[in-house]
């Protein structure tokens, strides 16, 4: 009987900066969903989201890496911060189903993305390689996606933080303590990132 394959959850995203709500995600879908490790995957450019002023990838992916050393299970890589340019979901997917064929992939998404995945690129390739995993809020109403049955749906508490918020509270000089862990406070203060710059 073969070995069954080492289940690891995707967590993509700019991570300008990674806030304890991705941390609190990233842990729900890992004891949910029964995953073995999750990787947290600091995108380049995402093709939905370029804005002027992203943080350089050194300093997200060096936030990521600090956000996840306490943590057995959770890890960064760079694979897309390698590759540069916009980061499609099924060129990286393939990328790793190829370099790690010991490992079964599980993408995870925020629950409000189930509805958005037929405009993904070549979704219909990309769900043979990986499952999703949706991350629901309590009381959120069931997804309806014809892509429904490839998404388990992980509970997710109630909580909203963006990176946005954390953006700004820091420009102002205010406090992000518990925010964000306290090794990403540190590295924000101590490189003086999201500073305004007059």
């Amino acid at each position: 009987m073969g070995q069954s394959k080492i289940q690891i959850g995707i967590m993509g995203g700019t991570f300008d900066p990674i806030h304890a709500g991705h941390l609190l995600a990233a842990e729900q879908a890992r004891e949910q969903a029964g995953l073995d490790e999750v990787w947290f995957m600091p995108a380049h450019i995402p093709p939905h989201k370029e804005r002027a002023g992203l943080t350089p990838v050194g300093d997200r992916l060096r936030m990521v890496e600090l956000a996840v050393a306490d943590h057995p299970a959770f890890r960064a890589i760079d694979i897309e911060l390698k590759r540069g340019g916009p980061s499609y979901t099924y060129d990286t997917m393939r990328s790793l189903v190829e370099m790690y064929p010991d490992c079964q992939f599980s993408f995870i998404i925020g629950g409000d993305m189930v509805k958005t995945l037929r405009q993904w690129y070549r979704i219909d390739d990309l769900v043979k390689m990986v499952r999703f995993i949706g991350l629901s809020r309590p009381g959120a109403e069931l997804i309806e996606s014809e892509y429904r049955d490839f998404v388990t749906l992980v509970e997710m508490p109630a909580w909203d933080l963006s990176s946005t918020l954390i953006r700004e509270k820091a420009a102002r000089g205010k406090s992000i303590r518990y925010l964000v862990p306290p090794a990403v406070e540190r590295y924000i203060k101590e490189y003086g990132l999201y500073e305004l710059v007059e």
